[in-house]
């Protein structure tokens, strides 16, 4: 997984909103063009926090309970907070891991703590206060005005801590996340001119993480609604078989971060999240997994509920969207395909074999796909778009890139079936 910012993919939707729908002269947006629905990465959702009297926070910083009782505050991402006052990263990272409650059988916040989602459906949602990351956000003013003028898409933020629960288990989260965004499909769909009589399709788009999320949001979602409601998903950097770098993520043992504000790196807060459980590499792409995780110091108690129960027959059951699907994909660049971990133990950075991929996703994983579509006849089409020396990130910055994925949004509107 990686750590995607929202401008690279708001800098898409600019570019085929500003090319696609502002004919030449003046004219009216052409009433061909199918409303939108964006599904971002892995941590690009923005969430608030606010500390109840339960809230106790870790021994020897007192100072972490500083917000409590004082209302809602910025969690993630926070850029400003953490550069003025740096004790606070210890405090975020605290703030932001979760729980597994084996008594529930669901994940919850560290006690005393309540989080939400930040500006459900709108550009805020994903933004950000650090100031390299907002270089570029929507483009210059010219394109920014004309997009305002047309029917820009939606976005989907969501917490990107939890991940989805084999059916019968509990989700909460996951379940309320999915519900909101069956709803603002639909709110898309009306407001972009459907209606009781006719519906507007709606086009969905994820990047990376946010492909598993829309495969499990579509998996769990009647045949009959998908068939009604979304016209096509393009799915971009998402490979069915796992990511193998994740895997330094889970390994790592540090009691600190690796780079100074790294939040998402302290040991207690990135193994407690259900998210980097449900991409690790596939037991029929890379292998077991389970080993891994006990090599690795992984709570003994926890990876046979959390893993072997919860994440690992989502992965094994994972099924074909049954909706028109195009997947695009970096290729012909150095990627993992296996860590090996000497002596130094898990904690040091391991000898990366590489394989081919986008950097971050192993072609192995991607080739996974065609067993998934192969399984399912009723998936009818999907086809495997392949961007060479494109990276992982790059899909979403790259001009060519960008090109091939506005040709593709294109044809995506104007099909006919």
């Amino acid at each position: 997984m990686r750590r995607l910012i929202f401008p690279l993919l708001a800098r898409l939707f600019v570019f085929f909103l500003a090319t696609g729908s502002s004919p030449a002269h003046g004219e009216a947006a052409s009433p061909v063009l199918h409303p939108v629905v964006l599904v971002p990465g892995y941590t690009c959702s923005n969430l608030d926090a606010r500390l109840t009297n339960e809230y106790r926070p870790p021994p020897g910083m007192p100072w972490c309970d500083a917000s409590k009782g004082k209302g809602w505050f910025r969690l993630w991402k926070n850029y400003t907070a953490l550069q003025a006052d740096p004790r606070l990263v210890p405090c975020y990272a605290d703030q932001l891991r979760l729980v597994y409650d084996h008594a529930a059988g669901d994940y919850r916040n560290a006690p005393g703590v309540q989080t939400r989602v930040v500006a459900f459906g709108t550009t805020r949602g994903f933004g950000s206060d650090d100031p390299e990351q907002l270089h570029g956000e929507t483009g210059d003013d010219t394109r920014r005005s004309r997009v305002q003028r047309q029917r820009e898409p939606v976005r989907h933020p969501y917490d990107f801590r939890y991940a989805a629960a084999p059916p019968g288990q509990p989700s909460r989260v996951f379940t309320s996340d999915v519900s909101r965004l069956r709803r603002l499909v639909e709110h898309a769909s009306s407001k972009n001119g459907g209606n009781a009589v006719t519906v507007k399709l709606v086009i969905l788009v994820s990047h990376a993480f946010g492909g598993h999320y829309v495969l499990q949001f579509l998996h769990r979602s009647p045949p009959p609604w998908r068939r009604r409601m979304v016209k096509h998903y393009l799915m971009l950097t998402t490979g069915v078989g796992g990511d193998v770098s994740v895997l330094r993520v889970i390994a790592s043992n540090d009691a600190g971060p690796s780079a100074p504000g790294d939040v998402l790196s302290y040991a207690n807060t990135s193994r407690s999240f259900a998210s980097p459980l449900a991409v690790l590499p596939s037991p029929r792409v890379f292998g077991r997994a389970p080993v891994f995780l006990a090599a690795v110091g992984f709570p003994a108690g926890d990876v046979a509920p959390r893993y072997m129960g919860r994440a690992l027959p989502v992965t094994l059951g994972l099924r074909a969207p049954l909706v028109p699907t195009t997947s695009v994909v970096g290729v012909g660049l150095p990627t993992p395909a296996r860590l090996t971990y000497g002596d130094g133990g898990f904690g040091k950075m391991p000898r990366v074999v590489n394989g081919d991929g986008d950097g971050a996703i192993n072609w192995e994983a991607v080739l996974a796909w065609r067993t998934v579509m192969e399984k399912d006849p009723d998936q009818g089409y999907f086809k495997s778009v392949l961007l060479p020396n494109v990276t992982h990130n790059g899909i979403l910055s790259d001009d060519l890139a960008l090109k091939r994925l506005v040709e593709i949004l294109a044809a995506a509107n104007q099909a006919t079936s």
